[in-house]
């Protein structure tokens, strides 16, 4: 994310992400499927059940038809499985973010 000048932040696990993250509309989340404590997966459903509009990737190396039906089902806004194509994820990325910034200008 810094090589691709984005500024980002970093959590050891997603209870840190939920009680340190700022209170923000703005921005995207990636997150592995499969995280220590809740996993990415129970992340996407507590940010839904606060009705966040914050995006969440997906990362996972676990990659079943199962974890993909759940990342969809949950509204994952991308799902890449490891090793992920920096460059697509980067991709997917900047397109969350662009589909905010139009949202917000619309």
């Amino acid at each position: 994310m810094t090589s691709a000048g984005l500024d980002h932040q970093a959590y050891d696990c997603a209870e840190d992400f939920l009680n340190e993250a700022p209170q923000t509309s703005v921005g995207c989340i990636v997150a592995d499927m499969t995280l220590p404590g809740l996993s990415g997966l129970d992340l996407k459903l507590a940010l839904n059940a606060a009705h966040s509009p914050l995006p969440l990737i997906f990362l996972t190396a676990h990659d079943t038809t199962e974890s993909r039906a759940a990342a969809q089902a949950a509204g994952a806004d991308g799902y890449f499985r490891k090793p992920v194509d920096t460059q697509a994820l980067l991709d997917a990325v900047r397109w969350s973010l662009n589909e905010q910034n139009a949202q917000e200008h619309a």
